[in-house]
């Protein structure tokens, strides 16, 4: 017996602000919205979720409003890999979107940038196209 990857939960400010985000930059929709908006989840409209489902499906984001802020570094990101055009313009389109550089540490021989969400959790938009 094993476990599938269903679902990545994100602490927040503003989850319909943050799902929104995350809308555009995967073509994810709204799953469910609870407590005024206090809790949103969005996934992919492609692919139907179900725990009968045999094999992987795309995680589901999960955002929750929490009242702290992020203080540091994330030790788990997100990758994205653009599926229709180059790395350098999907780069412009999140940014464009509300995403920001990001300087962790890189030596700018990276294969893959480095960027924010809107709250300031880390993700990287990759270089290749992987299913």
């Amino acid at each position: 017996m094993t476990s599938k990857f269903t679902e990545i939960a994100i602490d927040c400010a503003d989850p319909l602000r943050l799902a929104g985000f995350w809308c555009a930059v995967l073509g994810y929709e709204a799953r469910a919205e609870e407590d005024g908006g206090e809790y949103v989840s969005i996934g992919s409209p492609a692919v139907p979720e179900g725990r009968d489902r045999p094999g992987p499906v795309p995680p589901t984001l999960a955002f929750a409003r929490v009242p702290e802020g992020k203080s540091v570094k994330n030790r788990l990101h997100i990758d994205v890999n653009p599926t229709d055009t180059d790395q350098e313009t999907e780069v412009r389109r999140l940014l464009a979107l509300g995403a920001r550089h990001a300087d962790v540490g890189q030596t700018g021989k990276e294969s893959w940038v480095t960027l924010t969400d809107p709250e300031g959790n880390e993700f990287c938009v990759l270089a290749t196209r992987c299913p």
